[in-house]
């Protein structure tokens, strides 16, 4: 996958999770699961333009380091959305999306990760 493709992928995610949340309920719940994820489903997608945009090879890997951490805590933050939101037939099939795609992230930024580190123990 590109960068640019990758890239593409993120801002999606993070614009179907600001769809998302505009459906939810009007609830104390969800207002605040919904601050949340809009800051972690941005999140990487902004540090992936840090990252390709980094000025070395150490700086790269912890940019992408953020960008895994933020997949993970958006899929922690949809995850709390299906519990809380679980009589809602309409999205929950989105919700399960959303979770896979951000599972989908964290294989992605791992595996660049370890190849980084990897590539770069061979430079040194």
């Amino acid at each position: 996958m590109t960068p640019e493709l990758l890239y593409e992928r993120l801002l999606l995610f993070a614009k179907r999770c600001q769809w998302l949340i505009r459906k939810l309920p009007k609830a104390s719940y969800n207002n605040e699961y919904g601050k949340q994820l809009i800051r972690s489903s941005a999140s990487p997608g902004a540090n992936y333009i840090e990252a390709i945009e980094a000025s070395s090879k150490k700086d790269f890997i912890h940019r992408l380091k953020i960008c895994r951490k933020e997949a993970r805590e958006s899929t922690h933050w949809l995850i709390l959305m299906e519990d809380a939101n679980e009589e809602m037939i309409e999205i929950k099939t989105e919700l399960k999306e959303l979770v896979q795609e951000a599972k989908e992230f964290i294989r992605i930024f791992t595996a660049s990760i370890l190849t980084s580190e990897r590539n770069s123990k061979r430079n040194d």
